[in-house]
């Protein structure tokens, strides 16, 4: 799948659904639990909860994709067989 800045990804299984932040270098497969992200809205199976956390941003360092998850749900993302990593909060510089 050809991704662009601001595309939006759905897990059909669960609640989840992400917003690409940075785009792969190349075609990629996002999956999320196993099963391959859509691009038209699912609706929310339940109460948002699982391995993906609403706010966060999930990257893979091979192909570069960045996400940021807007619902959070079960299972976890994944591309191209590799699973996506939480990325953590930046150091701010010092102001003194």
């Amino acid at each position: 799948m050809i991704l662009k800045p601001g595309a939006r990804l759905w897990s059909p299984d669960s609640s989840t659904a992400v917003v690409v932040v940075r785009p792969p270098t190349g075609d990629v497969a996002v999956t999320c639990g196993g099963a391959a992200m859509v691009d038209s809205e699912q609706p929310a199976d339940g109460p948002p909860s699982g391995e993906t956390v609403m706010g966060k941003r999930y990257s893979d360092p091979v192909s570069g994709l960045e996400v940021l998850c807007t619902r959070g749900g079960s299972g976890a993302l994944a591309v191209d067989g590799r699973t996506m990593d939480m990325v953590g909060a930046r150091a701010l510089p010092a102001s003194d």
